[in-house]
């Protein structure tokens, strides 16, 4: 079982992702759990402060390091191994390779920023990992843990419900993924490829991998390097198998 306990000053942001979809089947199956915490609970004060004004000066608001900590640390208490994620602009971009190293781990500590950032003690004294989802910037670090979170938990056995399909989505192979098409076969004028009429199921593999590169060659150039040494590595793994 997958195990999120995410820490966020907004809790009810996240009552409605957990009541739809996979991530509810998920839940209801056991293979994933999920515990949202209000970082309010644990501040000191009867005003329930979580956040003050930067030293040095500046526009906005800073998360204090203590309410924070405190969540942590009582997160943690059932001395499981968990990975402790702060979500920042600034961290190491989360990308499908992340995706794949973390689905190794079960257990998660997710601390989600609001306001200009985090004390930057908590990233640097009491997080394994600080971790961006992409080159913008958000309201906050919740929508960032939705993002994180399914894209963990769909790698791990029995969260998908035919896991094939896991293998040809874009980014899997370093690609991006082909185009698909269902019924009907003729939408306004606009038709399925004939390929994929054709039952040659040879040819339709072939027009898909021609099609994952050209999107990829026009939307996504800088992904090429990273599927050239993809494919290389599964060619080198498939002469092992055979040598052995």
């Amino acid at each position: 079982m997958l195990h999120f306990k995410i820490l966020t000053i907004f809790p009810k942001y996240f009552a409605s992702p957990f009541m739809d979809g996979l991530l509810k089947q998920a839940i209801r199956s056991g293979v994933l759990s999920v515990d949202v915490q209000d970082i309010r609970d644990f501040s000191r004060d009867k005003h329930r402060t979580v956040d003050d004004t930067p030293y040095g000066g500046g526009a906005g608001m800073v998360m204090k390091p203590e309410p924070i900590v405190a969540a942590i640390k009582h997160a943690v208490e059932d001395n499981r191994s968990y990975r402790v994620i702060v979500f920042s602009p600034k961290g190491k971009k989360f990308d499908q390779s992340a995706a794949r190293r973390l689905s190794r781990h079960r257990n998660f500590v997710l601390v989600c920023g609001r306001y200009e950032g985090i004390d930057e003690r908590v990233p640097a004294f009491y997080a394994d990992e600080e971790l961006s989802i992409g080159d913008y910037v958000l309201s906050g670090g919740e929508a960032a843990a939705l993002v994180f979170l399914e894209s963990v938990a769909r790698l791990v056995p029995g969260f998908v419900g035919n896991e094939e399909s896991l293998v040809s989505e874009s980014y899997e192979n370093g690609l991006l993924e082909y185009p698909q098409y269902t019924k009907p076969k003729t939408f306004e004028g606009h038709d399925v490829p004939p390929v994929l009429l054709s039952g040659n199921h040879r040819e339709i593999e072939q027009w898909r991998s021609e099609q994952s590169l050209k999107l990829t060659e026009q939307r996504r150039p800088d992904l090429l390097d990273a599927a050239k040494k993809y494919h290389h590595n599964s060619k080198t793994m498939e002469t092992r198998e055979k040598t052995n």
